[in-house]
C-alpha cells in the first residue's frame, strides 16, 4: 500500500527500528551535519538508521536525515520490495509510469505564506561544511519545472543556498532537464516558474533523484513506484502542480537571465564543488502543513545518502535500458558509492559473444552520459558488489592492450575534480567533457580451473561451522 506522506513512512520506519529520535538539542549550523557524518562513518551501512532531529536550537520544527538513503534495507523500503527485486521494481516504474492526479485541497497548504511572510530563515536549514559552505543549503528539494512550449513536467534535485528570507540560489547542471526548461523560459524571455517541494511522499524523493529517461515525468515515474496516482495540488502562485501532502512548498520565479554566484558546497565527490553562477529563485509563496517536518539529505564524502540514492535510481535506468529495450544478458549492475555513485560502473553478463561487453559500455554511456568514467564489465560468476572479486577479474581477465578502450570528447562529470582546478569555474567549459575507459574484464578463452575446494567441501563446513569451534 503506497504512503500518503512523509510522515506514515516515518512511522513504518520507526517500527522497524529504522529511525532514531534525537532529542538533545542541536546547533543546525554545524551539528546537524557531524552527527550525520559520524552516523554514516561509523556504523555499517546495514546498521544504518534514519535521523530525526527532534530539538533544533532556535527553531520549532525537526528535522529529518537519510529517511530515503540511510542504508539499502530504508530505500527498499521507501520501494516497497527486497534487494533483489530492486532493478525490476525500477523497470516496471519506468516502463509503466502512473501520472499524477489534480485534487482540489492538499495539507501542503494548510499554511500560505505570501509578501513577508513568506521567509525561508523560519526553517532549519543546515549548513553541511561548516567553515566551507558560504551558508544554509536545501539539499533535498524536489525541483518542478515545466516546459514553456509542450507544458511536459520535470522533477530534478539541485543544490539550493538560501541568499535571503525570499532568495534561493541554486546550481542546476547542463543538459539536466530542470536547466532545459530554465533555459526555454529565458529564451522566451521570461521568467521561469519554479516550485520547490521538501518532504513528501518517499517515492516522489527517489524518482527526482533517479534521473529517468528524458522527457518522463518524475511525478509519474512515482505513481510507477507506488501503484497508484500521486494526488497533487495546484500552487497558489506559479502555473505548477505540487505533491498535495508535502511538508514544504517552495513557489517561486527564477528571472531572466540573472545569476548570482553561489557555492562552493560539499559534494557528492567527497571535495568542494566550486563557485558557480547560478539560478536565482525570488520566492513569492511559502506553503506548509501544521508542525511541518523539514527533511535533508547528507551529502558530501561519500558513503552518504545522496550518494546510496543517486546510485540505486541510476542503477534501476541502466537495467531497464540494457536489459528491457537492448535485450543485453545483464546480470546485475552496480555504481561504485566510494565513487559518488557516478565515477565507476561495474557490469555483469553471461556474455553470447565477445563484443557483448563493449556494447554494454558505450550503451550506458549513451543512456547516462555523464556515469562510469571507469565503466567495468566482468563475467557473471563475479559478484561486482565485492570489490575484490571485481579486482581480481581486472588483473587476470583482462590484457591492457587488447581489452581497454578510451572515448575522448565525453560528457564529463562536472563535479569531478580532476577536470579543472579548484579556482576554475562550474560554468568553465573545461567542466563539460571528459575522456571514458573501458574495460572488458570477461574471460575471451578457455582458463584453467579455478583454485578453491569444491563447493559440496565449503557448504558442509559452513553447515558444520559451530563444530570447528567458532
Amino acid at each position: 500500500m503506497p504512503y500518503s506522506d512523509l510522515r506514515s513512512f516515518l512511522t513504518v520506519l520507526e517500527g522497524k527500528g529504522w529511525l532514531k529520535r534525537i532529542t538533545k538539542k542541536v546547533n543546525k549550523d554545524w551539528e546537524i551535519a557531524a552527527v550525520a557524518r559520524v552516523v554514516f562513518q561509523d556504523i555499517p551501512e546495514k546498521d544504518r538508521p534514519a535521523l530525526l532531529f527532534e530539538n533544533v536550537e532556535g527553531f520549532d520544527i525537526p528535522v529529518v536525515v537519510g529517511v530515503l538513503g540511510g542504508s539499502r534495507s530504508i530505500y527498499c523500503q521507501v520501494m516497497e520490495t527486497t534487494p533483489l527485486l530492486l532493478m525490476q521494481k525500477w523497470k516496471a516504474a519506468i516502463s509503466k509510469p502512473i501520472p499524477p492526479v489534480v485534487v482540489e485541497l492538499g495539507l501542503c497548504q494548510e499554511n500560505i505564506l505570501l509578501g513577508e511572510k513568506a521567509d525561508l530563515l523560519k526553517f532549519p536549514v543546515p549548513i553541511w561544511t561548516a567553515g566551507q559552505d558560504p551558508g544554509p543549503y536545501i539539499t533535498s528539494p524536489y525541483v518542478i519545472t515545466k516546459d514553456p512550449h509542450t507544458n511536459a513536467r520535470n522533477v530534478g534535485t539541485y543544490r539550493a543556498q538560501i541568499k535571503g528570507a525570499r532568495k534561493l540560489a541554486m546550481w542546476v547542471n547542463f543538459l539536466q532537464g530542470g536547466r532545459l526548461n530554465i533555459e526555454a523560459w529565458w529564451a522566451l524571455r521570461q521568467d521561469a516558474p519554479v516550485a520547490i517541494v521538501i518532504g513528501c511522499d518517499p517515492t516522489v524523493g527517489v524518482a527526482s533523484v533517479s534521473k529517468p529517461p528524458q522527457g518522463l515525468d518524475e511525478l509519474a515515474v512515482a505513481g510507477g513506484l507506488r501503484g497508484e496516482a500521486l494526488p497533487v495540488v495546484r500552487c497558489r502562485t506559479v502555473d505548477l502542480e505540487v505533491p498535495a501532502s508535502a511538508e514544504i512548498v517552495i513557489e517561486g520565479l527564477i528571472r531572466v537571465d540573472h545569476l548570482e554566484q553561489e557555492g562552493p558546497f560539499g559534494e557528492y565527490s567527497g571535495y568542494m564543488g566550486p563557485v558557480a553562477m547560478s539560478y536565482v529563485v525570488d520566492v513569492t509563496c511559502i506553503t506548509h502543513r501544521n508542525k511541518p517536518v523539514f527533511q535533508a539529505f547528507l551529502s558530501q564524502m561519500p558513503p552518504s545518502e545522496s550518494s546510496l540514492i543517486r546510485g540505486l535510481g541510476w542503477e534501476g535506468a541502466l537495467w531497464k535500458h540494457l536489459v528491457e529495450d537492448l535485450r543485453m544478458p545483464i546480470k546485475d549492475i552496480h555504481l561504485l558509492e566510494s565513487t559518488g555513485s557516478a565515477g565507476i560502473l561495474v557490469i555483469s553478463m553471461e556474455k553470447k559473444h565477445d563484443t557483448q561487453p563493449r556494447e554494454a559500455i558505450l550503451a550506458s554511456w549513451a543512456c547516462q552520459p555523464y556515469l562510469g568514467k571507469y565503466s567495468v564489465v566482468v563475467d557473471e560468476d563475479i559478484d561486482i558488489r565485492d570489490l575484490n572479486q571485481v579486482a581480481w577479474a581486472l588483473a587476470w581477465r583482462s590484457q591492457p592492450g587488447k581489452d581497454l578502450f578510451v572515448m575522448d570528447n565525453m560528457q564529463a562529470i562536472q563535479l569531478d575534480p580532476s577536470q579543472a582546478p579548484a579556482e576554475v569555474s562550474q560554468m568553465d567549459p573545461a567542466r563539460r567533457h571528459s575522456a571514458k575507459v573501458g574495460i572488458d574484464a570477461t574471460k575471451k578463452h578457455n582458463f584453467p580451473p579455478v583454485a578453491l575446494p569444491p563447493q559440496q567441501h565449503l557448504e558442509f563446513v559452513r553447515a558444520h561451522w559451530h563444530e570447528y569451534g567458532f
